[in-house]
């Protein structure tokens, strides 16, 4: 895929070592060079300050996407949390997340996204660290084989608490890009509860200095190394990730094929759990051996799928549904519509045209910013619609998942990662598209959420272990799935324009 929080999990993922002036490391996927990072941190009185700033860059058909974050801590000499600020730039403008300990010991913190600024306190969760905080467990349970232990990392982009399980594997003779070959610490670091192919291996020297990482992404080996300066800002490579993100289709999905519901037969690679999600427009049902059917577009309402969250209703740093000219906006397009489904058709027709500027250098976008804008592509499109939809009373979520592509890329008849929108109408969740103008039986549905970028990416980590074997209409099965309104046309009046 082509987004970057992928990434910066990753790197929050990794304790930072102690320094005493400025350390480097260069950043390649699947040995190829795609950025730095820079590690800076100055012990001062009683207080230590660590500074790390990644550059990233990639390329999405052939357009190149640069982003960075910089992410800095204030904690005590042993560890305790002062202070945080993650600055993430995936579009034109920055993100930022600041916050510091008050004198009660609660932490106020100002969010800013898409030029909105939020400001609210928080309670510090229980053992959770920041990156001088990590790196003190770390050492204090020391390096024997065998050693485990758990983390409580802080994400001071989210504020959120990431419990990272640790194993000190051994120790390691590692090839450095400078040519040395040292001895280091090797230690593997998996979110709790995630699947095995999802750790990030880490080797530290005696004192934790990291000096190297290896992590899954999207089918790629993300690899940190510790070099000098020159090394790590050396040229970055050009590395396409929408084309590694795309899954060939088994056959091409004519416009006829696309307008009935389909059932897809999808082999999963590796230890991942499954990867697609039940909805009312589409029913996962598992084979074993990772082997999945999922039929989609029959028009059921399954009895497991949950009505409307509050995180679907209400706004958010990403969806500024309350924003007062987001909605004069949305109801100024909704105009003397008087049901909710005639409501989303305008909302959905007006922003396929809204957005004219297709920005494939845009990483992800606030509803906001993209408002202001009108550049985007799918994310942008679905954050948007979102928010349009809740600022006029409907809930609404954003859908992560594929869509068939005739041609994207550079690749023909290819399925490509996409975001769509979902509306709450008439007791079930309706899919609604304004960047392909139309949902069709080509969306596979792989997650949803209310609109954060974390949440797109979360589901998108799968891509490079899926295979659509076979895609058969659903006129050619004799167990259509649903009840009497299975096999109704895709959309049908629902989420078509």
């Amino acid at each position: 895929m082509r987004r970057f929080l992928v990434v910066l999990a990753v790197l929050c993922a990794i304790p930072s070592a102690v320094l005493a002036q400025e350390r480097w490391m260069t950043v390649l996927l699947d040995g190829r060079k795609v950025g730095s990072l820079r590690i800076d941190r100055q012990a001062e009185g009683d207080q230590v300050v660590t500074r790390q700033v990644l550059d990233f860059r990639m390329t999405r058909a052939k357009t190149p996407l640069a982003l960075r974050t910089e992410l800095r801590s204030t904690e005590s000499t042993a560890g305790r949390p002062l202070g945080f600020y993650a600055s993430t730039r995936m579009s034109t403008q920055e993100n930022l997340a600041t916050g510091e300990v008050r004198p009660d010991g609660t932490f106020q913190v100002a969010n800013t996204v898409g030029g909105q600024s939020k400001i609210n306190l928080l309670i510090w969760p229980t053992g959770a660290t920041l990156a001088e905080g990590q790196r003190l467990v770390m050492k204090d349970h020391g390096f024997k084989p065998g050693t485990t232990y758990r983390l409580r990392n802080f994400d001071s982009v989210r504020q959120q608490v990431a419990d990272v399980d640790v194993t000190v594997v051994g120790d390691d003779m590692v090839d450095m890009p400078d040519g040395a070959r040292v001895r280091l610490h090797h230690i593997r670091q998996a979110i709790a509860n995630a699947p095995d192919d999802r750790a990030v291996d880490v080797w530290v020297d005696d004192e934790g200095f990291i000096q190297r990482s290896l992590a899954p992404l999207l089918g790629f080996r993300l690899e940190m190394a510790a070099c000098d300066a020159v090394c790590a800002q050396a040229p970055d490579q050009d590395i396409d990730m929408l084309r590694a993100a795309m899954v060939t289709s088994p056959r091409p999905m004519v416009l006829a094929l696309r307008s009935v519901p389909v059932r897809y037969t999808i082999s999963v690679r590796g230890s991942q759990p499954n990867p697609f999600i039940n909805t009312d427009e589409q029913l996962v049902r598992p084979l074993g051996d990772g082997i999945y059917v999922v039929d989609v577009g029959f028009g059921m309402r399954h009895g497991d799928e949950p009505g409307p969250l509050p995180e679907d209703t209400a706004p958010n740093a990403w969806v500024q549904s309350a924003d007062p000219d987001l909605v004069a906006f949305a109801k100024r397009v909704v105009g003397d519509a008087q049901t909710d489904l005639q409501k989303m058709r305008r909302l959905r027709s007006f922003l396929s045209d809204y957005i004219d500027a297709k920005g494939l250098d845009v990483g992800y976008a606030s509803a906001l910013e993209t408002l202001q804008t009108r550049r985007g592509d799918c994310t942008e499109h679905a954050v948007l619609l979102t928010a349009l939809a809740r600022a006029v009373g409907i809930p609404a979520r954003v859908v992560t998942g594929i869509v068939y592509a005739e041609r994207m890329g550079g690749a023909s008849r290819v399925f490509v990662p996409h975001a769509w929108t979902q509306a709450w109408i008439d007791h079930r969740w309706i899919s609604f598209d304004s960047a392909q103008r139309r949902f069709d039986s080509t969306h596979i549905a792989l997650g949803t959420g209310a609109g954060e970028p974390w949440r797109f990416f979360a589901a998108m980590n799968s891509l490079g272990n899926i295979r659509i074997e076979r895609a058969i209409p659903g006129s050619n099965l004799i167990d259509l799935p649903g009840p009497s309104d299975a096999g109704a046309p895709v959309g049908g009046g629902r989420g078509a324009p």
